[in-house]
């Protein structure tokens, strides 16, 4: 049975986001969740107070057993914060996990403002992990980043989307949620099928912490599972808006969302 999500990302200590919003995600949206964690953050809903970084022969190490037991049927990526490490993903997707779907999330500053990303690192996300991407799942500040032009409106978003596709990423989604205004337009760059987008009025909530975290590990569940990548999109951010709609508002900053809502319509 497919549905083995192996997630290469760091650690949240507050539950919210990280590996442990990719863990609940997978399992509630019934796939398995293995990890090769890459980090460990000492923060809450206020911020990150510290970042201790993972021997990267250590994290390699992790994939490649989880590879060789379990197997995996979709690899997702989450903060993976120095070029060291970015460079030991690329050898797991190119060794142990060749012609595996991958979903990457360019993690590089969290929702309280924090940077994840080291500043040097951003050319080896854009030269080693762009162009191996079955989906990329960048927010707008990170499509500004990667592309280094402004996102002011959706047609800007499409051609953020379009550049990025045209690094190497097999597929984009470009997250507006960072946009302003009642509705929250994210687009879909697909290489064989163009361009779609998806419209929802906005949720008037402070509790978005690990939404990134969370929707691009529902995505990769959706394709470990077999859905296309449209109908995996669709799912996950079904899946995000009522995890925010009843979050259980917890915490003094950007509460974290509910991650174990009853899934309809599986």
């Amino acid at each position: 049975m497919k549905g083995r999500v192996l997630i290469m990302a760091g650690s949240d200590s507050s539950g919210g986001a990280g590996i442990q919003a990719d863990i609940k995600t997978v399992t509630v949206l019934g796939g398995y969740a293995a990890t090769a964690i890459t980090a460990l953050t000492a923060q809450n809903t206020q911020g990150v107070f510290g970042v201790l970084g993972i021997d990267p022969a250590f994290i390699t190490r992790q994939a490649e057993l989880m590879i060789d037991d379990i197997g995996v049927d979709c690899l997702k990526t989450g903060m993976l914060h120095s070029v060291p490490v970015i460079r030991a993903v690329t050898d797991i997707l190119d060794g142990k996990a060749a012609g595996v779907p991958v979903v990457i999330d360019p993690v590089m500053i969290s929702q309280s403002g924090s940077r994840l990303l080291e500043e040097d690192a951003v050319e080896s996300v854009i030269e080693l992990l762009v162009p191996r991407a079955t989906v990329l799942t960048p927010n707008i500040p990170e499509a500004e980043v990667l592309t280094g032009m402004r996102i002011n409106s959706d047609d800007d978003m499409i051609i953020a989307a379009e550049k990025i596709g045209a690094m190497g990423a097999n597929a984009v989604l470009l997250k507006g949620g960072h946009s302003q205004g009642d509705r929250i337009v994210d687009i879909l760059w697909d290489r064989e099928h163009g361009v779609s987008g998806f419209e929802e009025t906005r949720i008037p909530s402070d509790n978005n912490h690990g939404t990134g975290c969370t929707l691009a590990s529902a995505i990769a569940t959706g394709i470990a599972q077999g859905l296309n990548l449209a109908d995996a999109v669709a799912r996950a951010r079904a899946y995000v808006r009522e995890a925010i709609r009843t979050a259980p508002d917890f915490g003094k900053g950007n509460g974290p969302l509910n991650h174990a809502h009853p899934v309809t319509g599986e």
